[in-house]
Order: structure tokens, then sequence, then C-alpha cells
């Protein structure tokens, strides 16, 4: 059993200063952190929780992500063969028992292509924010922990980047290249990583010179671990609210595309597609195959965003504590 000399605690009933100490126990050690973590989390809940926005908007975007992924198991319609969609249903029908949201001009469901949409939508959104947080973390944590002509090259092509309309570098690679959903999440990941590389690197650049990483510096420790073991773990905050946010921008980015005709090919669609054959038959009144999958987009967006600013606040406890 280990006993570390540094930790300490008088006995029991005695409280005069020549009383004899007690070195604590790795247990004792362990349930003290345990504590500290588990009352950091209560506070971080209990801050987001009495942020009602955020507590709806949670409840809103889990409640879409079930209506997407789980609503086609009991809502099952046709969104694959327009051949079948055209034979079994009517082109532009308006809502109906039959058709909840109606059909579109090829027949579809559009309830059900507001889910089958949404799937594209979300993983896109989802998987390009992690990429691009992912890639910005490391590329910022390095340039900051480096410092000097390294920092400043670094910089240089992230600013190169950030000075790129995003849009057409988006249209250009992907009227290259054939769209398919792993190709958004590279696209949309390869111009998202630049603002958290920016942020990341600005965290690094403050903490690389707190007491805790000098101490770790004096006692040997590799650059790698001073990075993933303290660096990064104390940027999560950012890390966080940055992936909330940018998963909102995503699904914008993704509908941008869509609404330019750039989406994913059919069958597939995504919202933005919808919406752009939509705005068709706007003059025509066909009004339910432009605004129920227009109010899933902004539902999605603004409800990330809520959440994004309660984790913001919550998180602030932490550094309150520290």
């Amino acid at each position: 059993m280990r006993i570390d000399p540094f930790e300490a605690q008088p006995l029991a009933g005695d409280d005069g200063p020549d009383s004899a100490i007690l070195p604590m126990h790795d247990d004792q050690l362990a349930a003290e952190a345990l504590k500290g973590r588990s009352g950091f989390l209560r506070s971080m809940v209990r801050v987001f929780a009495e942020n009602k926005l955020a507590v709806a908007s949670l409840i809103t975007l889990v409640f879409i992500v079930g209506f997407c992924f789980l609503g086609p198991l009991i809502y099952d319609t046709n969104q694959t063969n327009a051949n079948d969609a055209l034979l079994n249903s009517v082109q532009n029908a308006p809502p109906s028992w039959s058709h909840p949201l109606g059909t579109d001009d090829s027949g579809f469901d559009v309830m059900g292509r507001i889910m089958f949409g949404g799937q594209i939508a979300l993983i896109v959104g989802f998987f390009s924010a992690i990429v691009a947080t992912i890639i910005g973390v490391a590329y910022g944590a390095l340039s900051g922990f480096f410092g000097g002509w390294f920092d400043a090259l670094a910089m240089r092509f992230v600013d190169i980047g950030l000075s790129i309309p995003v849009l057409f570098l988006l249209i250009a690679l992907v009227a290259i290249y054939r769209p398919t959903a792993p190709l958004l999440i590279f696209v949309i990941a390869a111009v998202s990583w630049l603002i958290p590389a920016r942020l990341i690197r600005a965290e690094t650049l403050s903490l690389r010179t707190r007491e805790y990483v000098q101490a770790v510096r004096t006692f040997g420790g590799t650059r790698r671990r001073i990075i993933g073991r303290h660096i990064v773990p104390n940027s999560v905050g950012t890390i966080v609210v940055f992936a909330t946010f940018d998963v909102a921008d995503s699904i914008l980015l993704l509908a941008a595309l869509g609404f330019l005709g750039l989406g994913v090919p059919a069958p597939q669609t995504d919202w933005g597609t919808m919406l752009s054959n939509g705005v068709n038959y706007a003059s025509s009144g066909y009004w339910w195959e432009i605004y129920p999958v227009g109010i899933a987009i902004v539902l999605v967006v603004v409800s990330l965003n809520y959440i994004g600013d309660a984790l913001r606040d919550a998180l602030e406890v932490r550094l309150q504590r520290n």
C-alpha cells in the first residue's frame, strides 16, 4: 500500500498543534477525488437544468433524433423506389389519413421523407462536427504548445483557410466529386476545423504557463503527456461548446448545399434538397412540401444553439472552482 506523505489528516479527537498525523490511504484519496467530481457534475446539471429553454431544446432534439431514426420502424414508407411511389400514391397530394404530411412531386410520403432526409442531415452534422473538433483540437494544441515560429506558421495556414469563402469552397469540392454522405462529412469537416484550432490554440497559450504544467515539466513529463493529460482535458469546456455549435453549422451547410442542388443523390435525400424541391411548388400552394421540413431544420439548429449556451454556462462552474 502506497502512502502519500503530502496528504495527511489529524487523528480523531486530537486538535492540538502537536497532535499525531495519520497519512491518508489510497482509497481515501480516491474517495475524495470521486466526491469532488460528483459534486462538479451535480453543479453542472443544476446550472443546466435552471435554463428552461435549454431543457426544452434538449427534449426537442431527442424527440427529433428519435423521430428520424426510430420513426421509420413505426411509420414504414417507400423512400427508395420512385416508380412504386407514383403507382401507390398521388403526386403533390395534400395531407390525409394515409399521408399525414402529404406527398411530394415524386409521390413520396413527405413525413417519411423528412425522417429519411433527417437521418442524412443528423449523421453528416454530428460526424462532421466530431471530425472537425478532433482535427482542430490536435492542431491548435500543438500550435499553442510549441509556440514560436511553428505557431506563427501554423496560424498563417489557418488564416488563409478562414479567408476562403466556405460555401464557395464546398460547392467546388462537391461539384468535382459525386456527393455522398461520407464525402459531405469530409468536406464540411475540412472547412470547420479552423475555428476550433484557433480557440484551442488560445487556451493552450494560457494553460501552458500554469503552475501544474510547469511542475510536470520539472518532473520530466513528456510533451505528449502534458498535451494529452493536462492541456486538452482542461480545455474540455471550450471543446464541448464549440462541438455543439458546429453540429448546427454543419446541418445548415448541408441544407445550403442541398438547396443548391448539390446534396446527396437520389433516391437519397436531405432536408436542403427537400426544401429546394418544395420551393418549385411554393406558388402552387403546396405548403406541406416546404413548411414541415423548414420547421425541422429551424428546430434542430435553434435547439443546438440553446444547448450550447447552457453548456457554456454550466462549464463555467469548473472555471470558477479553478
